[in-house]
């Protein structure tokens, strides 16, 4: 099947202006990584533009192999660096953030997979910028290795359940639904504010996102983000349906009515997009 030509609301802001080069500088001098750049996300713009980013931390090698993300795999990743929650939260003092996003490539060559680095860079940034709001986009983590993030009580609790469940082969055969509910569930249970997103237009029926959508709210998901899946490369799984902006809307309205405190539900809507404002909803 040909490739569906891009429709007309799909169109990216083109970076500008002093701030995004002041974001720029900030994160090259500190040798950070953020999922604005790796994941290639079509809000790097809008929101660099703004002086927000989201950093990813542990490297910029994935242990996964995900058919729908663009950042590179292999079976092991780069070795953590113990300096770098310190300059996590430097940047983020530098940058003037009142509400700070950080999530990770997978790390399944490391014992905890990269909990304790987490709770190090949360505890970091709270001694750094305590008054900075501190939301965390986590891999699967379960049991002990959630343990270790919770511990440190970040401000809210992300992690992608990414599609519906006939769907889960695009994600790396380690990951699941289930799986993923569980993260969820468990951080829910220790009332922590818990986010999920799905990504749309992979080849999902209505009722399936309805059904997913279901099962997160009985996990206690209170954030809830629908967005557009794009094609990063060529290398990755082909968009199947671009969702028409009024039917976002429409998921929208169906969310809030199953119970999540915010959803946000657009073409562009990824996980830490407008992540703060959706906190304050919430």
């Amino acid at each position: 099947m040909p490739a569906q030509p891009k429709p007309s609301w799909l169109k990216v802001r083109l970076p500008h202006g002093a701030q995004w080069r002041n974001v720029e500088e900030v994160l090259a001098t500190r040798r950070l990584h953020t999922v604005c750049d790796e994941a290639r996300c079509p809000n790097k713009g809008e929101c660099w533009g703004a002086g927000t980013a989201t950093f990813m931390i542990m490297g910029d090698i994935c242990t996964r192999n995900c058919r729908f993300c663009a950042v590179a795999t292999a079976r092991n990743g780069v070795p953590l660096d113990p300096e770098e929650p310190a300059r996590l939260a430097d940047a983020v003092r530098t940058l003037g953030l009142r509400y700070a996003v950080i999530t990770s490539v997978d790390r399944d060559d490391l014992p905890d997979r990269g909990a304790s680095h987490f709770a190090a860079c949360i505890r970091a940034i709270r001694a750094d910028a305590p008054d900075v709001r501190v939301e965390v986009l986590i891999p699967d983590y379960v049991d002990q290795e959630l343990e270790i993030v919770l511990a440190v009580a970040p401000d809210v609790l992300a992690h992608n359940v990414e599609t519906v469940r006939r769907l889960q082969q695009v994600r790396d055969h380690r990951a699941s639904f289930d799986k993923s509910l569980t993260t969820l569930r468990q951080a829910a249970a220790r009332g922590l504010v818990t986010k999920s997103s799905l990504l749309l237009g992979l080849g999902e029926q209505r009722e399936e996102v309805h059904a997913a959508m279901r099962e997160l709210r009985e996990a206690g998901v209170s954030i809830l983000v629908l967005g557009q899946y794009l094609r990063p490369t060529p290398a990755q799984v082909e968009v199947a349906e671009y969702i028409h902006p009024d039917t976002f809307k429409e998921y929208e309205t169906e969310g809030l009515a199953m119970g999540f405190t915010t959803v946000v539900a657009a073409p562009f809507a990824r996980t830490s997009y407008h992540a703060r404002e959706a906190w304050e909803q919430s």
